[in-house]
């Protein structure tokens, strides 16, 4: 398929769904609406098209530290896979390095990556603690998921304040006790 293709095939269903709902796609406001969307729908879910060693870009760095590296409050915005409605939140990943450190920045480009697909929140975290895992070889991984879900808020319950925390504990952050704690406590979660 050409890039032109692909491109008519974000831009065509959107036009369809205007005309769907009882609107001109043609009048002044909606005419180019399917172009902008498409254009919104392929920078929301850009996630597809990295990869990790993009992402990651050789940052991972030899050390000595064997304490907790936590990288909190990181901004994410995501879209669920069952209404292709926005979460809004943040994520906390913390890990306890075990020769090397990965670079401060690449922990958010992870955590975006990832975000940038369409998911569940539960799948989202998985998703990160597995790979800050396998990137750094950490003897423990912790990652928390804070969000509010527009697919919520605006439709079905209307609850507009609600959020959901999730969470994925790997390594020494699930089998000792005293680690998780102090992770828990550190990402403000105690």
């Amino acid at each position: 398929m050409s890039d032109s293709e692909t491109w008519e095939t974000l831009v065509r269903p959107y036009r369809e769904l205007i005309a769907g709902i009882g609107e001109e796609p043609d009048r002044e406001g909606l005419r180019y609406t399917p172009q902008r969307a498409a254009k919104a729908l392929a920078f929301l879910t850009r996630g597809y098209g990295q990869s990790l060693d993009e992402v990651v870009n050789n940052a991972l760095f030899e050390t000595d530290l064997d304490e907790i590296v936590l990288v909190k409050d990181i901004e994410l915005y995501s879209l669920c896979e069952h209404h292709v409605l926005p979460f809004i939140g943040k994520c906390h990943v913390g890990y306890l390095p075990k020769g090397r450190v990965l670079g401060l920045s690449k922990v958010a480009r992870v955590v975006d990556m990832y975000a940038r697909r369409l998911q569940i929140q539960e799948t989202l975290t998985q998703q990160i603690a597995n790979t800050i895992l396998e990137v750094t070889g950490a003897s423990g991984v912790g990652v928390i998921v804070e969000a509010q879900h527009l697919c919520m808020a605006m439709r079905g319950v209307e609850k507009q304040h609600s959020t959901m925390k999730t969470s994925v504990m790997l390594g020494s952050f699930r089998d000792n006790p005293p680690t998780r704690s102090e992770f828990l406590q550190l990402a403000g979660n105690a």
